[in-house]
């Protein structure tokens, strides 16, 4: 397992830190986004977007539950998942995203508890948000082989931040 902690001061530093990590993400890659109603969660998805060269705009697919970004630099497609509605496993089941999560990279939004089975190799992230200030701090862990190896475990730590 590796892990970073990074804060980030606002909006656009949290759309450049999932710029840095969407360069670094791959076809079959998961990310799993944990965080309370404006913590940033599509925002840092967005950022995601930038770094994979995908078609845009990525939005909230809260009312639509998921949509795919088609690449337009020959990479992964995005498959941006909002669970915020559903009513658990099943239903997220339902999705069919096991048949796609090889073939692009699959971000889910209130994913926690629902779908971490979909891959052992995934990124977990949590954003916090200081109401405040706006101030998020972004804890960013690799689960898995895929995460674990030299290679994935420096991009994740040229991402900035510190060790937790």
């Amino acid at each position: 397992m590796t892990a970073r902690r990074i804060v980030v001061p606002g909006v656009e530093d949290t759309q450049a830190l999932g710029r840095a990590l969407g360069a670094v993400l791959r076809a079959g890659d998961l990310v799993v986004l944990t965080g309370g109603l404006g913590a940033g969660k599509t925002t840092l998805t967005q950022g995601l977007g930038d770094g994979l060269g995908v078609r845009g705009p990525v939005t909230s697919p809260t009312f639509v539950i998921a949509r795919v970004h088609p690449s337009l630099v020959g990479g992964p497609v995005l498959v941006h998942v909002d669970a915020y509605r559903l009513g658990g496993a099943l239903e997220l089941d339902a999705l069919d995203l096991d048949a796609s999560v090889e073939d692009g990279v699959t971000v889910v939004e209130w994913g926690q508890g629902l779908a971490e089975d979909l891959s052992e190799n995934r990124l977990e992230v949590v954003l916090d948000v200081d109401p405040t200030t706006e101030v998020r701090t972004v804890t960013v862990t690799g689960l898995g082989g895929r995460w674990t190896s030299d290679d994935a475990a420096a991009a994740l730590v040229a991402l900035g931040g510190e060790p937790c």
